[in-house]
């Protein structure tokens, strides 16, 4: 048996009265929506864990059986089954649903391949530009189909075991449209998302490289002297022996620190973590363990391996013993002194012993699990290993080719990734092989990555592909430290909505289509998502065209007012419109009411704690409401009384009040006091009134004539004191300033003099945008720059 560490948290068993069993066939309601489909020439059906799904204990919902003699009908709100109790096939089982949004291709048959939206994929290792994606959950249809067939079953002893004979086992999700309740029972079914620790919001240092103490340390101090803020330390296999004899074998495998590169691992790590980094090794565990490893000995021995022939200890992780070694004289030792995670590098196929059982699943499985034995919060890096996968984060998406078609594809990608319920992606920012130099694209790659699940700068050991942004121009170094330090900055409001992927089963990254399924415009912009609960990204992922000093993005915007959160801009929804920024930033938009809490880094520190100084964005033109979520950030248990929450509110009537509520909650584990810097989009210039549990306070009041932002800083208060800041005489809107805009953006186009001029002109004495997109027109203008240009004038 397995160490009681391993033992996962399940209800396997369906409620009594959820299934409907003949001699060879079980049918299981699990909700109106998800019904289990199991089939067995011995009549055998399965209650215990699969490595899919781990709980079916739904509330039973109302359901009529129709048994007809030759058929069985199963009808639900939402699902009508017709069976004919012979073994399934497409003329024997159908399953139809309706319910808003389904369509005339609403009725699946058994052995059809579903129509779905597609999920994710095991890995981009030599990707460059699109693969193909694995099946999802979620589809236009409103049904998608999982199978669970040939998933192995999760024992009592924490072990695996095959199932027996031939079975057929499916879950059918007849959801419609309601994609985010079908995500929410998929988690359910499947186990919940878990809670990330704090640290990984931070921004990731990894290269594939052959760094000295030294040198790595030199690294960090010089990242510090730039200000750039990183909190977690990547070292990728070369911490380990890798030029070994060849009568072992390559050294692409190994867990004997190499003491010419680290003298003393111990006190290494142990500096990284004075530094506010946690550090995670690479691991490729394939070629097993070689006498020439210094944990060698002692594992043969365990394992009765001829150690004075110098036997390798293969890698069997189909062996409960072989697997415990493994933990015990390979990596526990290593976490004793230091290592918090362990990054998996598992290239090597899908076959063991075991026939159906694949490595990276095991891996996965039991190293999360493994992970919080000391009472830290699980955590792992590896691949994707198909449905489930979501209960082991992080996701490493692999070694991709460093082009604009691989950054082209990743939004996309990582997005789409929730429809098989894996939120937590990491890619290697800035491409990993291959491709070629090119600033624009590694700065828009960090632009992404801020904007992406976890942001991990990597490459591989190529001399000239290093990732350190003083490596680049000065325009692309000034964008990527910019954007890695807001990645810092918005790690409060990552937090939060870490814990409403772990809890609510909302993914941090979301298609459009979640919210607005049955808009077709939804549909049609691929690289456009809902990043958290407040804003909106459009990742800009093609080169700037040199005359318009721009670069396009096609985007659709729900209804509503919606500001860019870079330049203020404000934006009417509610239509597709083309979107042009200049290297300097990517479009990114919070919609009017929208509130955003983020760490105030006016001083530089790496540290991911929960900040003494905290920045709010405030965005005008509606009432809003955030509940700022903090805990300690890596306690072992998502428990209720380990959280803080920072009520904010913004009221949008007639004195426009923003309201920071007395913290309720653990708040032993947040600062006492905290000031706060308000940054309030979209108002004219007026004045404020700032109150501290009923007292006036002090406040400093500024204004951004050209963002329309009004930022007012309030020195620390207690946090237990609530906050009130309100503009007594009332505000106003303000609007975009079209003629400044235009005069600000044809400063940077590469255009002739004096047709710059006569643009201006034109959108100055316009009398309104009409008749100045039409004047434009007819100057035959460059497409990009025309098109910019009517974004300023058509915005609002």
């Amino acid at each position: 048996m397995m160490d009681p560490i391993y033992k996962i948290d399940a209800s396997p068993l369906c409620s009594e009265g959820a299934a409907v069993q003949g001699e060879h066939y079980r049918i299981t309601v699990l909700t109106a929506q998800l019904i289990r489909l199991e089939f067995s020439e011995e009549g055998r059906f399965e209650d215990r864990p699969t490595q899919s799904v781990w709980n079916r204990n739904f509330p039973v919902p109302e359901f009529q059986v129709f048994d007809k003699g030759g058929n069985l009908e199963i009808v639900t709100e939402f699902i009508h089954m017709i069976y004919n109790k012979e073994r399934f096939s497409s003329n024997g089982l159908s399953l139809q649903v309706s319910g808003k949004g389904c369509t005339t291709h609403n009725i699946w048959h058994f052995g059809e391949e579903s129509t779905d939206l597609r999920g994710t994929a095991r890995t981009l290792d030599e990707a460059d530009g699109a693969i193909p994606l694995e099946h999802g959950l979620i589809s236009r249809n409103g049904y998608a189909v999982m199978d669970d067939s040939r998933s192995l079953l999760l024992t009592e002893e924490n072990w695996v075991e095959p199932r027996k004979g031939e079975v057929m086992d499916f879950y059918f999700f007849g959801y419609g449209h309601e994609y985010e309740k079908c995500l929410k029972d998929f988690y359910h079914l499947c186990g919940k998302t878990p809670l990330l620790p704090r640290f990984v919001f931070g921004n990731w240092w990894s290269r594939y490289h052959k760094y000295t103490e030294e040198e790595y340390k030199e690294l960090i101090l010089r990242f510090e002297r730039e200000k750039i803020p990183f909190s977690v330390a990547v070292v990728d296999m070369d911490w380990h022996l890798v030029d070994v004899d060849p009568k072992y074998g390559s050294g692409w495998t190994g867990y004997t620190w190499n003491k010419d590169f680290f003298p003393d691992p111990k006190a290494f790590m142990a500096w990284l973590h004075d530094h506010h980094l946690k550090i995670t090794l690479n691991v490729h565990p394939a070629d097993g363990v070689r006498a020439f490893e210094e944990p060698y000995l002692a594992m043969a021995k365990e394992l009765g391996a001829d150690w004075e022939k110098e036997e390798t200890i293969n890698f069997d992780v189909t062996s409960q013993e072989f697997l415990n070694a493994y933990f015990k004289y390979l990596h526990h030792p290593n976490e004793e002194d230091g290592v918090d995670f362990w990054w998996l590098d598992w290239q090597q196929g899908k076959n063991t012993a075991i026939e159906g059982l694949d490595p990276l699943w095991m891996l996965n499985h039991y190293h999360y699990l493994d992970s919080r034995r000391n009472g830290n919060r699980a955590l792992t890096f590896s691949r994707y290993a198909g449905l489930g996968s979501h209960r082991y984060p992080v996701g490493f998406s692999g070694d991709t080719v460093i082009s604009w078609e691989s950054l082209d594809f990743q939004p996309y990608f990582t997005a789409n990734a929730s429809n098989a319920g894996y939120g937590w992606w990491s890619h290697d920012i800035g491409g990993h092989m291959f491709g070629y130099r090119d600033d624009e694209l590694s700065a828009r790659w960090v632009q992404y990555g801020v904007f992406s699940p976890l942001l991990r700068l990597h490459s591989t050991a190529n001399l000239f592909s290093g990732k350190e942004p003083w490596k680049y121009n000065k325009i692309a170094e000034s964008i990527m430290k910019k954007y890695l330090k807001l990645r810092h900055e918005l790690i409060p409001y990552l937090y939060t909505m870490n814990r409403y992927a772990s809890r609510d089963g909302q993914p941090l990254v979301r298609p459009m289509y979640y919210l607005e399924p049955e808009q077709k415009e939804a549909y049609e912009v691929p690289n456009e998502y809902y990043f958290g609960t407040e804003l909106i990204a459009c990742p800009i992922t093609k080169p700037v065209d040199k005359k318009a000093a721009a670069a396009s993005f096609t985007a659709w915007l729900p209804k509503g007012i919606w500001y860019d959160i870079f330049n203020g801009r404000v934006y009417e929804g509610g239509r597709r419109l083309s979107l042009y920024r200049g290297i300097e930033d990517i479009p990114v938009f919070a919609r009017a009411g929208a509130i955003v809490p983020m760490a105030d880094l006016d001083e530089y520190t790496n540290s991911t704690t929960n900040p003494e100084k905290l920045k709010i964005a405030i965005y005008a033109g509606a009432d809003g409401e955030f509940h700022l979520y903090e805990d300690d950030g890596n306690c072992p248990e998502d428990l209720d009384e380990n959280w803080a929450d920072t009520e904010m509110t913004f009221r949008w009537d007639e004195k426009a009040v923003f309201t920071i509520g007395a913290a309720k909650g653990n708040t032993l584990v947040i600062p006492q006091e905290r000031s706060y810097t308000l940054e309030i989009t979209g108002v004219t210039e007026s004045p404020v009134t700032v109150l501290a549990n009923g007292r006036p306070a002090g406040a400093d009041v500024s204004y951004d004539e050209r963002k329309h932002t009004l930022t007012v800083r309030i020195p620390k208060r207690a946090v237990t004191e609530e906050v009130i800041v309100s503009f007594e005489d009332g505000v106003e809107l303000a609007e975009n300033d079209v003629v400044s805009e235009t005069f600000a953006y044809l400063e940077k186009t590469q255009l002739e003099y004096n047709l710059k001029e006569e643009i201006y002109f034109i959108v100055r004495d316009a009398k309104n945008a009409l008749h100045a997109v039409s004047a434009l027109q007819a100057l035959g203008l460059d497409e990009m720059v025309f098109g910019a240009l009517c974004e300023i004038l058509t915005a609002k």
